[in-house]
This record gives structure tokens, sequence and C-alpha cells, in this order.
């Protein structure tokens, strides 16, 4: 056999081998086709609260060629990512943390602050035993807080950002029963809020950190709980959720989202879609104060992720 016919036999056997491993390319949807993102890690639960609002917004989005509507899940921040890089997400629902990361590493756009349940902003609150003799983040130091995971704005993004701009250290456990060092913070995360408040009911952990809403629920603290706790501190508000487009989505098609969104609270038609979009009230513009705050917590994340993660 001819050696460069052989040599091009072997080329092409193995790039199919690659493309194989690899898996088929994913070519971005077509241009009247709207994609609504969500990073979940219940695709089914999630998919009925997303659907009703993305047929209702792209029913009144002909005039700039949508004329379809998919959602597509992501498994972490990181397929997000690629997805909106690679065009196959046009908008995605997320918490302000999350947003910054989609806006840093992907090229996401904020497009509009999602107000829920009638609220736009909250903060973070800290919590210890009332018996700990905890009276401040100071007194964390050498000590161990619980947040909720690694995708929570409140619950861990805002915490650990203010825990090492007071010049903390903080570093992850193996269990609750592992000590961090004197001058460090060390955390574990609980992954509901539920558990974060047993934990430290139990003193499996010294201190807490979640919003101010989950605080505010019972079945998240429960008032046997919460009578023996202590708030130690509180964060500055931030957006609760912010809707984000992909950097490079047609301008109409943009300008034509956003209008839909903000004038459907308005409309009685969008009232049961937007319930069901995690009880979403009214979309907003986002004013100068709201990208002051979303600049602040971008440093914030940007910080956690380098320094922690």
């Amino acid at each position: 056999m001819d050696p460069r016919h052989f040599l091009r036999r072997l080329l092409a056997g193995a790039l199919l081998a690659v493309m194989a491993v690899a898996g088929p390319v994913q070519a971005a949807e077509p241009r009247n086709v709207l994609v609504l993102g969500r990073i979940s890690d219940d695709p089914k639960a999630h998919y009925e609260q997303l659907k009703p609002l993305l047929d209702y917004v792209v029913a009144r989005m002909g005039d700039v060629g949508i004329t379809e509507g998919r959602v597509l899940m992501a498994r972490d921040a990181q397929q997000m990512q690629s997805y909106l890089r690679r065009g196959r997400v046009d908008w995605v629902t997320e918490t302000a943390g999350g947003a910054t990361l989609l806006e840093s590493r992907a090229g996401a756009l904020p497009l509009l602050l999602t107000e829920r349940n009638g609220v736009s902003h909250y903060n973070t609150l800290y919590f210890a035993r009332r018996d700990s003799g905890i009276q401040s983040l100071d007194d964390l130091r050498g000590r161990s807080i619980v947040f909720q995971n690694r995708q929570s704005t409140s619950a861990y993004f805002v915490p650990a950002a203010e825990l090492l701009d007071r010049g903390m250290k903080l570093e992850i456990l193996l269990s609750p029963r592992d000590q961090p060092e004197a001058r460090s913070v060390g955390y574990l995360f609980a992954r509901s809020e539920l558990n974060m408040s047993s934990w430290v009911h139990k003193r499996l952990v010294a201190a807490g950190a979640m919003s101010n809403l989950d605080w505010d629920s019972d079945r998240r603290v429960p008032a046997s709980f919460k009578r023996d706790f202590v708030i130690i501190g509180e964060s500055a508000p931030f957006p609760r959720a912010i809707e984000m487009v992909r950097g490079d989505l047609d301008a109409r098609v943009t300008a034509r989202l956003r209008e839909v969104l903000i004038e459907a609270s308005a409309d009685p038609a969008a009232a049961d879609a937007l319930r069901q979009f995690f009880s979403t009230t009214a979309f907003l513009p986002m004013d100068a104060g709201t990208r002051v705050e979303l600049d602040v917590l971008r440093a914030g994340v940007a910080r956690v992720v380098a320094e922690v993660e």
C-alpha cells in the first residue's frame, strides 16, 4: 500500500475516533426560536415553571421573527456558560450572584430585575446560638459556618465575600467534627435552609448564613430553633434575581423581550404564567442603583471564586 494512502486512512480513523468521543457538535438554534435556559437539579419541575411564561412571551414576539420557544436545562453554571457562548441559550433567569458569573464568563448581559412575591431585593443574615458566645462576625475566627450550596447568592457568595473582606481565610471542612485553623473560618454546605438551621441548633457548626426571606420562614427556621438563635450580622441588600440575555442576541429580539416582560405584570393573561415562574410579580428596569449593587456583588463573587474555590 502507498505509504501516503495509509497515512491518510490512519488520520481519518483517528479523527473519527475523536468525534465519537466528543459527540456531535451542537449548532445554535434557528433564529426564529427563543431559548430560555435554567441551571437546574430538577429539570422536570423547572420545565413546568418556565414553559408557560415562555409561551406567553413567544406569542408576542412574532414581529421580530420569533415563532417558537424552547427550554434548555443546564446541570451547572459551567454548562450554562457554554450554552451562552455557543448561542444555544438566549435568555436565562438567575440569582444575582449567578448572573454576575454568566456576565463575566460568558458575556451575558443583565436585562431586567426580577421581583418575586413583591420583593425585588433581599439580604443575608448571619446567626448563631444565643449561648455560643458569638456576638459578631469577627468572633467566627477559628469557628465554623454553614452555607447552603455553591450556587446560592445569599447563602454562599455574599457571606463568603464578606468574611474575606474582613481578612478571614475560608477553608472547607471535611465534616462538622473537623476544626479550622485558629485564624480561619471553616465552612460546610448543608444543601437546604432547614438543614442549616438544624446544624446550628444542634451545635454541629457555630453559625449559619441565609437570606432574610428564608429566616422569616417557619419551615426553614422553626420557631423552636429561632428562640435559641441570635443574629450576629447583616449584609447590605442586593437584587433577588436577574433576567439575562446572551451578549450577541439580535438587538431587536432583546428590546422586544424586555418590553414584553415589563408589560406582563399589567396583563391579566400573564398572571398564571408569572405565578408559575417562581412567583414572579414584576420585571423591573435596571436602574443605576441596581447596577451599582451588581458591580459590588460581581467583585465579591470574583473574589470568592479566586480565593475559595
